[in-house]
């Protein structure tokens, strides 16, 4: 996500020293993939990159394995106490840890060298379920258990992101390896979910854990195998010396990273333009479930709509990533930031399944606007904070997507399930305008020049 880089400039990155140092510039056999612009790479090249294909590798792993272990958990807790309520609760618990985690072991992706913080929060998060195996285990302590994943998830979310610039370098590619994670966390979902189904209707949830714990390992191996090890960046991109880093506790650290990147105009802009969005666009898919029962529509139907939005986003992400560069992306990521939350105006008209599956669908589009904003803020954000930026970015965005879920959840008790889904399009669009005015009027950091 993230100078002269407005929209329609050309990117930032390519200005900036070290731009070209590592990013792969060219598609297989030594030529631009056909109908691409100067400066963008295309998926191909982007795979090519050996390091990014473990990357990728261990992504698709701990997905699927996460989303199985997710349906398990709350399944298992509902067997076990026959309540909705923390049946629930189990999927809140694995957003809500998000904003303390974010917030204060963000310094933790810049301190150490991250291929060591990769392997051990998988390792953490395997050694965490593989806890919930245990026959007897009490609720409160299976809920604690994924509290634990929950805290540390933004820290190795943040630190892969940073790693992605070191392994693709920081102009158009970085910007398709984010793409292609965000396509592979929604097809997993979506893949998950019925994986999930159908191994639960074979298994017991305990035994789908302990596959989930194994998912988690296996990708821990592949990390620690399939990439390099490289120094921490705190200690290399212009922080603090190694004689003094290590002395700075590690929450006064985070802290102190939280505020310099809040401080800073133009990526407090970026952070905001990357939660809004987001924000508002998950109200009406939370209230999908209620909605679909005033069609009265069966599971099947609801099952469908649910779909809508990921396969949205991964068509419009797929799509903008491979047909554009960087400077069409750029032009776009304004406009369609603003434009993602118009199409929940039309359920205002109850509409039926089939107009509801299409207007989710199209706000499922609406994410190809995160291209644009990953090269700009990743150009806005120093070396030595690009860790515990990544890593508060996501905390951000979970936050906000939980905060968006309760707010609509709540609104929904005292009004109309078709017209809060309206309202949220309608409030989100204008919060959405104002955070992208002030994107605009604020400047890039001058370039740094090269020594």
């Amino acid at each position: 996500m993230p100078t002269p880089s407005g929209p329609g400039t050309p990117g930032p990155l390519e200005s900036r020293p070290g731009a070209h140092a590592s990013r792969p510039e060219l598609a297989p056999g030594g030529a631009r993939e056909p109908g691409r612009g100067p400066g963008s790479v295309g998926y191909r090249a982007v795979f090519a990159v050996r390091e990014f294909r473990a990357v990728f590798a261990a992504h698709l792993i701990s997905m699927l394995g996460e989303v199985v272990g997710q349906i398990a958990l709350s399944v298992l807790v509902y067997r076990l106490t026959g309540s909705p309520l923390l049946s629930a609760l189990t999927f809140a618990t694995s957003m809500l840890p998000y904003v303390i985690g974010g917030t204060l072991l963000s310094s933790v992706a810049d301190r150490f060298p991250a291929r060591r913080v990769l392997v051990v929060c998988d390792l953490v998060h395997a050694g965490c379920v593989a806890a919930m195996v245990v026959p007897g285990m009490p609720v409160a302590a299976l809920l604690a258990l994924r509290c634990v994943p929950a805290a540390i998830s933004p820290v190795f979310s943040g630190t892969r992101s940073a790693t992605l610039g070191d392994i693709l370098g920081e102009g158009d590619a970085f910007v398709l390896g984010r793409s292609v994670i965000r396509i592979t966390s929604q097809t997993a979902q979506l893949a998950g979910f019925g994986v999930g189904g159908l191994l639960l209707a074979a298994v017991s949830p305990r035994a789908a854990l302990a596959l989930t714990a194994a998912a988690l390992v296996g990708s821990a191996l592949v990390l620690r195998f399939g990439t390099r090890r490289r120094p921490a960046r705190e200690l290399t991109g212009g922080g603090a010396p190694p004689a003094t880093a290590g002395r700075c506790p590690l929450l006064g650290d985070s802290l102190s990273g939280v505020r310099r990147l809040f401080a800073d105009r133009r990526i407090r802009a970026l952070m905001l333009l990357s939660w809004v969005p987001p924000m508002f666009v998950v109200m009406p898919e939370v209230l999908l479930t209620p909605y679909s029962d005033g069609l009265g529509l069966g599971s099947a139907g609801l099952g469908l709509l649910m779909c809508g939005m990921p396969v949205g986003a991964v068509a419009g992400e797929a799509l903008v990533g491979s047909l554009l560069g960087p400077r069409a992306r750029a032009r776009l990521t304004l406009p369609v930031g603003v434009a993602a939350m118009l199409p929940a105006l039309g359920y205002a008209c109850r509409p039926s399944f089939g107009w509801a599956l299409a207007l989710q669908v199209l706000t499922g589009c609406g994410i190809a606007y995160s291209l644009g904003l990953d090269q700009w803020f990743f150009a806005a954000v120093p070396d030595e904070l690009r860790g515990r930026a990544m890593t508060v970015l996501t905390a951000g965005l979970m936050t906000a997507q939980g905060l968006g879920m309760a707010v609509a959840g709540a609104v929904a008790e005292f009004a109309p399930v078709h017209a809060v889904a309206a309202a949220a399009g309608g409030c989100g669009a204008l919060c959405s305008l104002l955070v992208a005015l002030e994107v605009r009027r604020t400047v890039a950091r001058p370039v740094r020049p090269e020594v």
